[in-house]
């Protein structure tokens, strides 16, 4: 449990890290992004290895890299081109 829990925070981690790499306009501050990610995967393994129990390593950081991904798009910013509408009342 221990090192699935490390595993899971190392690869929430790397996830994050590819993300500021990638998405760093659109993302928050970078120390945000990558405690978010970390702490994703961390509770995405906990939930994960309660849901499915033990033995099941891979499909436990599977569900981690899944809550930490999910953590992360929570983060992201419009990209500010969005396409003004009008309410249907106007």
């Amino acid at each position: 449990m221990i090192l699935e829990a490390l595993g899971s925070a190392l690869l929430g981690f790397a996830l994050a890290w590819a993300a500021a790499h990638r998405l760093a306009h659109r993302l928050p501050a970078r120390s945000l992004v990558l405690s978010t990610g970390a702490a994703g995967g961390v509770i995405g393994s906990i939930v994960t290895h309660m849901a499915l129990g033990t033995g099941h390593t891979l499909g436990t950081l599977a569900g981690a890299v899944a809550v930490a991904a999910a953590l992360l798009s929570l983060l992201l910013r419009p990209t500010g081109t969005r396409v003004r509408r009008r309410s249907a009342t106007a």
